[in-house]
């Protein structure tokens, strides 16, 4: 009896010698060799990324889980080559497929180079150059001085900020655009222009009526979700819409107030479409907010003050403190796992 060894041998010495004839033997050949790669005879060839499935495998068990993420993210100099992506939270995620935003643009400039901080998802890049060249066009703005976004991949930050770690906050200075193009060293040395005198008081002498158009501009967009300025800010902004006399200041409800924020302004988006791993800031509310929230920013309590020591606040106090002690040393373990791909990605 014929094996069936034997057989397959037989059959693949016929593909050979069909192949040495002419073009209609190398369609059968071409047939043949088909149905002994079907058959399993013939091993059917390996896609070429079959091979960096091991590679990938053994990168994300080498990724150290006892070092600060901070110190892992902070460390990639170029943005994950992935699909784009806004994974986890503003204060615990990271980014997928980030773009940077052009160091120097028609209506825009980028601050603090060296930080490599400049990166965002590829809707919040968008948002930041449309908000420059429409506030440059139609606000009689001079152009944008862009602060920190996030860095190429997002992840907790080395230093400064808790958030912009998907890619979705972008800080912009409200110190307005110089006619030249900035060298490098300007742009790292340059100081910005405080836009408040204190906790309660705007600086007139740097604020203008332009400022207010940009920040009203900015809040209008649907795709952004808050806006952090400094206490007097928001103050001002309220006055402002009030004096002006529009009717729909539901855009006001986005601009918070918040601490910090005195020389510039803080805009954070919402989840893009397609980022399934993102999840959304609860919606500001639609009312433009002047009261009682603004009442609250603009008295002692925020600050410290009026507050009586009890044993609850100051139990508050050490679970705030143990927060941020555990932000601060959060390692791979503490961010979504797909982070972990992110990490590790070309």
């Amino acid at each position: 009896m014929i094996t069936q060894t034997r057989m397959n041998i037989f059959l693949i010495a016929c593909a050979v010698i069909l192949l040495n004839f002419g073009a209609s033997s190398a369609f059968a050949a071409s047939d043949l060799i088909g149905k002994l790669i079907e058959e399993k005879v013939i091993p059917r060839e390996k896609p070429a990324t079959a091979a960096k499935a091991p590679k990938k495998a053994m990168r994300l068990a080498n990724i150290p889980t006892n070092v600060p993420a901070k110190k892992l993210f902070g460390a990639k100099k170029k943005a994950a080559n992935l699909r784009p992506g806004a994974i986890g939270y503003y204060t615990r995620g990271c980014l997928a497929g980030g773009v940077e935003v052009p160091k120097t643009g028609p209506a825009w400039q980028a601050m603090r180079l060296s930080r490599n901080r400049n990166w965002g998802h590829p809707k919040l890049v968008a948002l930041v150059k449309r908000l420059a060249v429409e506030a440059k066009k139609h606000d009689g703005y001079s152009g944008l001085l862009v602060g920190d976004l996030s860095q190429p991949r997002g992840g907790p930050m080395t230093s400064g900020h808790r958030s912009h770690q998907m890619g979705l906050d972008a800080d912009v200075w409200l110190t307005p655009m110089p006619k030249h193009v900035m060298t490098w060293a300007e742009r790292e040395k340059k100081k910005p222009l405080l836009m408040t005198v204190d906790r309660k008081t705007l600086n007139r002498k740097n604020w203008t009526e332009a400022h207010a158009r940009l920040l009203k501009r900015a809040a209008s967009y649907s795709q952004v979700s808050r806006i952090f300025v400094h206490p007097p800010i928001k103050k001002e902004m309220c006055d402002w819409a009030r004096r002006k006399g529009f009717k729909n200041r539901s855009w006001l409800g986005k601009i918070r107030a918040y601490y910090g924020h005195n020389y510039h302004f803080h805009i954070r988006i919402k989840c893009p479409k397609g980022s399934a791993g993102c999840k959304d800031q609860k919606a500001a509310p639609r009312k433009d907010d002047c009261a009682e929230n603004l009442a609250y920013w603009m008295s002692s309590k925020p600050w410290g003050g009026g507050i009586k020591k009890k044993k609850k606040k100051v139990a508050k106090k050490k679970t705030k403190k143990r927060k941020k002690r555990a932000a601060k040393h959060m390692t791979i373990k503490g961010l979504p796992k797909a982070c972990r791909t992110v990490l590790v990605a070309n």
